[in-house]
């Protein structure tokens, strides 16, 4: 029974990795999911203390990575501070904007939060006096940010599903 219960959190964590791509909390659902198993099951010694703590770290790298990678993004291409929190902003909002707008799962929310970092920042950049060609650089320095954070995260989140599937059926 034990390796039934395992193959559903397997299941479950590969649901919750989904999630990643519309820029929801999934890294963090496959870490709560496999620490209450864990405390449920803790006699089975399936997962380990350092495993866990492993895939928490992981989880708040992939964040943290995901959150700062459109400011960083827009930074690099040029942009202000006020770019740059625009960047984290308008990828929220165009997240939200695209997931509704565009009703083509994982496609409209990234297209939407990539689209909203670039956006919020021209507009926050040409209202601060920067130049037309150089407040578009910094939007498309923020869009792909987005991108790059977004993709990082899902990389991440694949390497965690991993550590713990191997983790759950490894004798």
């Amino acid at each position: 029974m034990l390796y039934i219960y395992l193959g559903i959190l397997i299941l479950f964590n590969a649901c919750w990795l989904m999630l990643v791509l519309f820029t929801l909390p999934g890294n963090w659902l496959m870490v709560i999911g496999t620490c209450l198993f864990a405390w449920w099951r803790w006699d089975d010694g399936l997962f380990s203390w350092p495993l866990l703590i492993a895939v928490t770290v992981l989880a708040l790298i992939a964040e943290i990575i995901e959150f700062f990678a459109g400011a960083g993004g827009a930074k690099k291409a040029g942009a202000g501070w006020l770019g740059a929190l625009a960047a984290i902003g308008g990828a929220i909002f165009g997240a939200i904007v695209g997931t509704i707008a565009i009703p083509v799962p994982v496609f409209g929310t990234l297209l939407g939060a990539c689209f909203g970092a670039g956006l919020f920042t021209w507009i926050v950049e040409r209202i601060t006096g920067k130049e037309h060609n150089a407040s578009v650089r910094s939007g498309v320095g923020a869009g792909t940010g987005v991108l790059v954070g977004t993709v990082s995260k899902f990389c991440i989140g694949c390497i965690i599903w991993l550590l713990i599937a191997i983790a759950a059926f490894w004798p």
